[in-house]
């Protein structure tokens, strides 16, 4: 059964798992369920690396509004995910395409800001990884105010192949990470550009920001070492906005990426 974006019964749930074509964001079963549909659901979760979380019986009855969930719930995507290819195609005849890949944000209320900020950049799509994070839930949906409906998001299986796959397409990919070795003030935006902010806490994986093509930062002059990730995907984009509407001349096509420091202003 489903109610909004709840997806709720063992046998349900199960043959949402165990299809191809159905996006389970996140799995929430009943303190001391057992049994072997039960051992399936967690094994198919991990597989799949879906988050699950436990609660009570009446918090599963206030969530699905329904007695009948027999201690197992799925949340499913409240809006249809685009295909990389898809999204590339999109752009494709753009001469400043913007894209935003998100390592492992797990906050819906952080997503939702990103997106609704994202949008409001000029922001051409997002990119988020199947696993350990979270998907477009109806919080994220919420907390996006709307953004959700205008802004393609793409679910990949693979973030650092899909960097490559930018890369190949003649995309500049700028990590924003704390220990980045340029501000995030002194690099051309221009051109085709993706950005990647990573989530909560431990920020991008190391494997992820070794496929790009630099590593910048955001000064921080207070005593706090980092900002929010929504926060810092706001300064970050806005300031792509600002260069890019100074009416500047196209970049010349991508170079050796090994010039990095060629496109410090």
């Amino acid at each position: 059964m489903t109610r909004g974006d709840r997806l709720y019964g063992i046998h349900p749930l199960l043959e949402a798992l165990r299809s191809a074509e159905r996006h389970i964001d996140g799995i929430y079963l009943q303190h001391g369920r057992q049994g072997r549909d039960i051992d399936e659901i967690l094994s198919l979760a991990k597989t799949k690396g879906i988050t699950v979380d436990f609660r009570s019986r009446e918090a599963l009855d206030r969530l699905t509004g329904s007695a009948h969930h027999q201690g197992a719930v799925g949340m499913v995507a409240s809006k249809s995910y685009t295909s990389l290819e898809d999204l590339l195609a999109a752009v494709a005849g753009k001469e400043h395409p913007l894209l935003v890949i998100l390592d492992g944000i797990e906050d819906p209320h952080n997503l939702g800001a990103i997106l609704r900020t994202a949008e409001a950049a000029g922001v051409d799509g997002v990119i988020i990884p199947e696993r350990r994070a979270v998907g477009l839930t109806a919080a994220v949906a919420k907390a996006s105010a709307g953004a959700i409906e205008y802004l393609p998001v793409a679910r990949v299986v693979n973030l650092s192949h899909t960097i490559d796959r930018l890369k190949n397409e003649n995309f500049w990919i700028y990590a924003l990470d704390v220990k980045g070795e340029k501000s995030f003030l002194g690099v051309d935006y221009r051109g085709a550009v993706a950005l990647v902010i990573g989530g909560e806490g431990r920020g991008i994986r190391p494997l992820v920001a070794q496929h790009c093509d630099g590593r910048i930062h955001i000064p921080m002059k207070g005593k706090v070492s980092s900002l929010n990730a929504s926060v810092a995907a706001g300064v970050l984009l806005y300031e792509v906005l600002r260069q890019r509407a100074t009416a500047i001349p196209s970049c010349p096509p991508k170079p050796d990426k090994t010039l990095f420091n060629s496109r410090l202003q």
